[in-house]
């Protein structure tokens, strides 16, 4: 699939309560991100260099440097700038006189022709003798869409200081609303479900929730330029061969953190049985059960030189309980469980029976999915701090996946241990009762109070960028969310079975049933939020939703 280059351009504007932004909703009609809010933006039109003509302020050598880029800078500018007034109706430009445009200025009858491509910006600015002023626009970021999606872009995002003669105002066809709101309203509303926002919006009204004026927020962006997106191939082993690993590929992150000078030297795929040192003091091994659930396997952790802590010692399978006993030779103190799932506690009896080590965790609650074999001695709290010879371990209450699920964060290395609260190349199973998507969701708005630079996941390889793998899986959750309220209003009251085919319409009617857990889920969270309620197992609508 082809990634098509694109730019976004952030609109910035300051009131009494503060700096607001603005958002459009994208219709429910489009193929990529249905009915998000998002900045303005698109793709970069292969005719964008011929507005170079008329900018100002900054030239294209300058601009690519900031970008990191070896030349056209300018254009993924020049894109956002045209995207911005085709799709919100503001244009960042001067007219004869310097001045910047007001809302009836004849430019603005053009709009239309931009938008339907009888214009391009160089014509528009021919015909009303524009210049566009270029170091008025911040780099903001990099963003290359992560392999899936329908459609893929290679996008830089800017922003500025929005014109204060001019209104914004969606298009209609390609967007449907629009809204300034400051940047902690707009997370805010996310996270209630209120809006749906992607990821590299997320990050970036992050980045500018942390300032009281557009002045400040302005100068910390031009004097703070992102640092570069990792986007060059790697080379890893796969298969006995050297292969270029792009972006996004899922051992890239480990390629790069554990290669650095990019040898060739780490491997491309998950072999059970054989250790692979992740970081200072830590080995995964991997137990030999892939599956469907599992990916390549669950991966065990061992930490310590001499003396060694296992955590998630996995499955009761005889050949992996024995390479862990090699590999440490027996020198086990503890054990530390994340949750007592089959595939991730049940090895703790062979091994405290060989070894006497203590082990940390939380006791199995009801139900046939669940390790009732385990034993802990230990049952640490959210906060709890656990020793050893690899650094502190921090112990965080994660519940969702499972109620008992905690994730454990080596705190001198930031690398957290996120069991299957977080996993690589798939979304965690919410399976009710024990399965809580309320308490799933908190959890991982939880984990991005914590400082970590990688994630070790219980399935696949490490992973970069955290943030942007938390507001992944958030993102996606509540996507989801956005389709089952969407199906309730439409048919309640309804049943279970009834919002599922509507609701995940866009997945095969064989894995209805597997879809349906999803579903309830889902309704559970809503009713939890007073947003829906359930009478004789027929769901209905509330007044909030």
């Amino acid at each position: 699939m082809d990634i098509r280059p694109a730019a976004t351009l952030v609109l910035t504007k300051d009131t009494d309560e503060g700096p607001k932004i603005l958002l459009l909703q994208r219709t429910w009609d489009a193929v990529f991100m249905p009915g998000y809010f998002v900045f303005p933006g698109g793709a970069v039109d292969d005719q964008e260099n011929s507005g170079r003509a008329h900018v100002i302020g900054r030239a294209d050598t300058e601009i690519s440097q900031t970008m990191t880029m070896d030349e056209g800078g300018a254009d993924f500018m020049l894109a956002a700038v045209r995207e911005c007034f085709e799709e919100a109706g503001v244009l960042l430009a001067l007219d004869q006189d310097g001045a910047e445009l007001t809302q009836d200025h004849p430019v603005h009858g053009d709009r239309d022709a931009l938008f339907k491509g009888e214009l391009t910006l160089a014509e528009l600015c021919r015909r009303h003798n524009l210049t566009i002023p270029l170091d008025r626009l911040a780099y903001l970021g990099h963003w290359v869409t992560p392999p899936g999606p329908p459609r893929r872009f290679d996008t830089r995002f800017f922003i500025t200081v929005a014109p204060e003669g001019q209104r914004a105002s969606h298009d209609g066809v390609e967007t449907i609303d629009h809204v300034w709101l400051s940047p902690a309203e707009a997370l805010e509303d996310h996270r209630s479900g209120r809006r749906l926002l992607g990821l590299p919006t997320i990050g970036t009204l992050r980045i500018l929730a942390d300032f009281d004026t557009t002045e400040a927020l302005m100068r910390y962006v031009h004097a703070n330029p992102p640092e570069p997106y990792p986007n060059q191939p790697w080379p890893a082993v796969k298969k006995g061969k050297v292969k270029m690993l792009e972006p996004g590929a899922p051992a890239y992150d480990e390629a790069v953190k554990l290669d650095p000078e990019g040898e060739g030297t780490t491997h491309a795929d998950i072999v059970p049985g054989e250790p692979v040192e992740v970081a200072a003091g830590v080995m995964r091994l991997t137990a030999p059960n892939p599956g469907m659930m599992t990916g390549p396997g669950t991966n065990t952790y061992v930490l310590g030189h001499k003396r060694f802590t296992v955590l998630d010692p996995g499955p009761a399978d005889t050949t992996h309980i024995e390479r862990i006993l090699e590999i440490t030779g027996g020198a086990i103190d503890q054990i530390v469980v994340t949750h007592t799932h089959q595939d991730h506690s049940p090895a703790t009896a062979a091994l405290k029976a060989r070894t006497g080590c203590r082990v940390y965790g939380q006791p199995a609650p009801a139900g046939p999915a669940q390790d009732q074999t385990f034993a802990p001695d230990e049952e640490p709290i959210d906060g709890d701090l656990i020793t050893t010879e690899a650094g502190t371990l921090k112990a965080l209450h994660t519940p969702g996946h499972a109620s008992n699920h905690l994730c454990y964060l080596l705190l001198e290395q930031e690398l957290l241990f996120s069991g299957d609260h977080i996993m690589q190349g798939s979304t965690v199973v919410i399976n009710p009762p024990d399965g809580d998507m309320k308490a799933y969701l908190e959890s991982l708005y939880d984990l991005l109070a914590e400082s970590v630079r990688y994630i070790a996941p219980a399935h696949g390889f490490l992973m970069a960028r955290p943030e942007a793998v938390i507001d992944y899986l958030i993102t996606h959750r509540l996507a989801r969310e956005h389709k089952v309220v969407r199906a309730l209003k439409q048919l309640a009251p309804a049943s279970l079975k009834d919002l599922t085919a509507k609701a995940y319409d866009d997945v095969p009617t064989a894995i209805h049933g597997v879809a349906a857990r999803s579903a309830l889920a889902h309704l559970l969270k809503l009713e939890a939020d007073g947003r829906a309620r359930r009478k004789s197992e027929i769901w209905h609508t509330t007044p909030h939703i």
